[in-house]
């Protein structure tokens, strides 16, 4: 297994707050560091500091790491056109000497996108395979000729497709809990699925799917890595697990049935039955940014007893 730190800055966290994450991130010896996509706070309390944008942080981020993967867990289809979209993290892979990578859905935040006049259509599903279309094809492109597309909701026309990024093909995460469209998608355009906050027991079925979607298109299913998105909230004994747990307004018997929480050997033992069932990368949603030694505690006491 590798582990990657996954935080959420929408809940209010400047760009320093994040570069210390993600610097410890590095040093601590975690794969990658990745943040949501969002521009408003969930849920009552202080915003702080308000949402940062995904792909400016990153841009910065690239710079100011040197190892660590960086991307979104993920961006929203309705944030951005598919060809400013390729720009960005083209330029972002680029700065971090090709470190980044996209994670790419539909979005479902209908009131952030109230909250900054953002358009939310009710079908977003067909925005999200055209945009997959085009941002691959894009960067796919040989560099001297162009690319054109003709969709139901965009159109290109002899785009330079430029710039590109350093990495070819740029790995791409496609996820969801859907049956049918989301493994197709995952199976024809992505390099990992991501099983995003699985409900307990659901995994398999969820991989089944995609690989199922691979076998149809004549792909290999173990080109794609298997991955989980979960909280991660630990303590060395049960006294310090539920003091986080409060930390993050969450009850401690809840974030033990859905997410990796406990002791390490609680964690550990949740961990190993998710390699059982096939994830290959766990992304550990990180809620308290300025606990800084929680990842310091989780570097040195899980991650040794499970990663590659």
């Amino acid at each position: 297994m590798d582990f990657r730190i996954f935080t959420e800055p929408q809940q209010g966290a400047s760009y320093d707050d994040l570069l210390a994450v993600a610097r410890a991130t590095e040093r601590l010896g975690f794969d990658g560091f990745f943040r949501s996509d969002h521009y408003l706070r969930m849920g009552p309390g202080d915003p702080g500091y308000g949402p940062t944008d995904a792909w400016t942080t990153l841009a910065g981020l690239a710079r100011d790491t040197e190892r660590i993967r960086l991307g979104t867990l993920v961006s929203s289809v309705t944030f951005r056109w598919p060809g400013i979209l390729a720009v960005q993290v083209a330029q972002v892979d680029q700065m971090s000497g090709g470190r980044a990578e996209l994670g790419l859905g539909t979005g479902w935040f209908d009131e952030e996108h109230r909250a900054y006049g953002i358009p939310f259509p009710p079908k977003r599903f067909d925005l999200l395979e055209e945009q997959l279309e085009i941002v691959t094809g894009l960067w796919a492109t040989e560099r001297g000729e162009t690319y054109s597309f003709a969709g139901e909701h965009y159109t290109l026309e002899n785009s330079p497709a430029l710039p590109k990024p350093v990495q070819s093909p740029l790995p791409v995460i496609v996820g969801g809990k859907g049956s049918k469209r989301t493994p197709l998608l995952a199976a024809r355009h992505a390099s990992e699925f991501n099983a995003p906050f699985p409900d307990p027991g659901t995994i398999p079925g969820l991989f089944e799917n995609v690989r199922r979607a691979c076998d149809e298109l004549g792909r290999d299913p173990d080109d794609l890595v298997y991955s989980a998105a979960l909280i991660a909230v630990a303590g060395a004994d049960e006294a310090e697990f539920r003091r986080r747990a409060a930390a993050i307004g969450r009850e401690p018997g809840e974030l033990r049935a859905n997410g990796l929480a406990g002791t390490p050997a609680e964690i550990v033992d949740k961990l190993g039955a998710l390699r059982d069932q096939g994830v290959e990368r766990v992304y550990l949603q990180i809620m308290d940014l300025g606990d800084l030694d929680h990842l310091d505690f989780v570097a040195a006491e899980v991650v040794p007893h499970l990663a590659d």
